[in-house]
């Protein structure tokens, strides 16, 4: 008897998990994208102006941005060519040698936009996620007001991660609909879930891998090109 007991609670227990779950995750998400709401803009005129412009990095293959952040860097350089930034910010990986995604950024806003003053594109080397970025954007290179430019399934999240850690964020959901329907759904599953971990961090606030030595946003880029 007692044995059946106890096989009853842990039914009880698993049942409740598998009910509060998938609530709780459904909430984060919903409770996210309704706080950051007011922040996204996916009008490209409608975005209001800021010191920095933030690049969100994504794959590349040897200096060829994907699809994905080429979008995304074509969006920044047309956001400073409108004066709506006055600098900006590429934050990517470039934890290893022969993966640099913040030089092929780069290398494109020089290729493709001469009218951006060198010393107006700063790199951030240590941009290893959406947390990473945000916070270093606050901690090394101290800005303060900022646009966050990135595709518009992952744009909430970016902009409640930024806000959370204090900073006046707006965020510019980049057109995503040349991507196949496939591709949509596996990046929206996985924001999905991203949002939830997002969550975790804006309740404990980790440090990000790596912080270092201050870079003044307002100061010269090209101290941080290597």
């Amino acid at each position: 008897m007692k044995g059946k007991n106890i096989l009853l609670m842990i039914l009880k227990i698993v049942l409740i998990t598998l009910v509060a779950v998938p609530v709780a995750t459904g909430i984060i998400n919903l409770g996210m994208i309704l706080l950051s709401h007011k922040y996204v803009y996916t009008e490209f005129d409608k975005v209001p102006s800021r010191t920095a412009v933030l690049v969100l990095g994504s794959q590349i293959r040897g200096r060829r941005l994907s699809p994905v952040l080429q979008d995304r860097v074509e969006a920044g350089i047309s956001l400073m060519n409108s004066n709506k930034g006055k600098k900006l910010l590429l934050s990517g990986d470039h934890g290893h040698k022969y993966y640099d995604e913040v030089n092929a950024m780069r290398l494109y806003v020089l290729a493709n936009s001469p009218d951006i003053q060198e010393e107006d594109i700063f790199m951030d080397h240590a941009g290893f996620s959406t947390w990473d970025s945000m916070y270093r954007a606050r901690d090394v290179f101290e800005v303060e007001d900022l646009i966050i430019v990135t595709q518009k399934f992952h744009i909430n999240r970016a902009v409640c991660v930024a806000r959370s850690l204090g900073l006046d964020a707006v965020g510019y959901g980049v057109d995503q609909e040349r991507f196949s329907g496939k591709s949509l759904q596996s990046w929206r599953t996985r924001e999905y879930f991203a949002r939830v971990k997002a969550f975790f961090s804006i309740v404990f606030k980790p440090k990000p891998r790596y912080l270092g030595e201050k870079i003044p946003i307002l100061g010269d880029g090209r101290a941080t090109w290597i």
